[in-house]
């Protein structure tokens, strides 16, 4: 609990001039009486690491002072969903020094404001309690960011949580790409991916998972995943578990055969390459930009040398006909969000060529990022009239129709940043074509009656 009582400590010197009142995540209803699986708001897990719902917490800098609010539970609540923390048990659960009622906070409120002009309260709060914290102004965007700004480097606790999560994601992928079958459907595969997740007490995924076959695998967030699996096809797995609230995500994408297509072995080499290298340039001091121009460079030097594009480089890196075939940028911060914010807005940095990129930063030690290039045969982009008009002299549009079906690649591994040299990769799935190839083998060499 220890790493919880930091953060709120750092965010109380981060604004000591007001109250501090953040709602926790409340039960939300799937339809009629049944309610979804409850997962607790991201911000208030980072302060208070509870994972019960309903809770409220109120800091207090000048006093420095930590109130954890629970509500109070009626026996209906006991008989149907059963035992909740009293106040003096949560106190020692989670570690936090004061633990009231929620019906109390009110009264609270109005000692504790007294001295003070402002509240960093989110809007949740200001909802439910806005009487109480009258004549204070409110500041819930400064809240908001100084969380953002916090939650980007990862303390060694929080990394701890990483890498657990990524443990049991990678096993998980491993469990999956032995066990893929042609002839299975794509959810038996995300269901044998999400099965060892919860053996190894994973209780949450990070995400949905994206589980897609042939030419589902060029949808980025694809996830009907009820396709069949057929020889000769690539299958795509991206997906992730969550411990603590902290989240892996890892994509991989292998042969439904034994082996990969010379097409196939192709387009993988590329990503491959541009995966590597930009795991080796994720350093401290370098911009989230570098990484990704560094993608672009490299995935549209191996798309020339297929004679999909043509022209030279520079150019081609100009006009930016690559994004055709990789429509999205090389990672983003993980954490408690899988797409864990952008820093805060004193990190970003200035993108006068609007390099597409999901955040705009400077590296740091403690950032934890995924590394995820790919190339995709998308119809939608490369049946589009104003893409066709505008890349017409560098793209081979009559050779990319010949990919259409094919589907897409990606690889992507979670990494930690370090102080110096290369980044910490948590990520242990077989990548190599080598060793994909190895794994596939196996998998279909045990089943003797299934389908090669």
């Amino acid at each position: 609990m220890k790493c919880f009582a930091e953060h709120r400590q750092a965010l109380m010197r981060r604004l000591p001039d007001g109250l501090i009142l953040l709602s926790g995540g409340i039960d939300l209803m799937r339809n009629r009486d049944t309610a979804y699986v409850f997962r607790q708001d991201s911000n208030f897990q980072y302060l208070s690491g509870v994972e019960e719902s309903d809770c409220l917490l109120l800091l207090d800098p000048r006093r420095r002072k930590t109130v954890l609010f629970v509500p109070r539970i009626d026996n209906t609540h006991r008989v149907w969903l059963g035992y909740v923390p009293s106040p003096a048990e949560a106190r020692t659960l989670f570690g936090v020094p004061k633990v009231q009622y929620s019906d109390e906070l009110p009264k609270v409120l109005k000692a504790a404001k007294k001295g003070y002009r402002k509240a960093y309260a989110d809007k949740p709060a200001i909802r439910r309690f806005g009487s109480a914290l009258k004549g204070l102004s409110k500041a819930s965007e400064t809240l908001l960011d100084s969380l953002e700004e916090l939650r980007a480097v990862k303390d060694a606790a929080e990394v701890a949580f990483i890498r657990k999560a990524s443990d049991a994601t990678c096993a998980a992928h491993r469990a999956a790409m032995a066990g893929a079958l042609p002839g299975m459907r794509e959810y038996e595969v995300q269901a044998i991916f999400e099965a060892e997740c919860h053996k190894a007490g994973m209780r949450h995924l990070a995400f949905p998972t994206i589980a897609a076959a042939e030419s589902n695998s060029a949808v980025l967030h694809y996830t009907k995943d009820d396709a069949r699996l057929r020889p000769g096809d690539l299958f795509l797995l991206d997906s992730g578990a969550e411990y603590r609230g902290y989240a892996a995500d890892v994509t991989r994408t292998f042969p439904v055969s034994a082996t990969f297509t010379r097409r196939q072995r192709d387009v993988y080499s590329i990503v491959l390459e541009a995966h590597e290298a930009c795991i080796q340039a994720a350093r401290a001091g370098t911009t989230s930009i570098e990484l990704q121009s560094l993608a672009i460079r490299k995935l549209t030097e191996g798309l020339k040398d297929i004679r999909l594009l043509r022209g030279d480089v520079d150019g081609l890196v100009e006009t930016g006909a690559v994004r055709l075939f990789y429509p999205h940028g090389i990672g983003h911060l993980l954490g408690l969000d899988v797409h864990d914010g952008a820093g805060g807005r004193r990190r970003r940095i200035p993108n006068p060529k609007k390099v597409p990129i999901r955040f705009e930063a400077r590296l740091e030690p403690g950032f934890v990022i995924t590394i995820e290039p790919g190339l995709y045969f998308i119809e939608a982009l490369l049946h589009d009239p104003e893409n066709r008009r505008k890349h017409k002299g560098s793209v081979d549009f009559a050779r990319a129709e010949t990919f259409l079906g094919f589907g897409g690649v990606r690889i992507e591994d979670d990494v930690v940043v370090r102080p110096k040299g290369p980044p910490l990769d948590l990520t242990s799935v077989p990548k190599t074509i080598k060793d994909v190839e190895e794994v596939r083998r196996k998998a279909l060499s045990r089943r003797p009656g299934r389908t090669r």
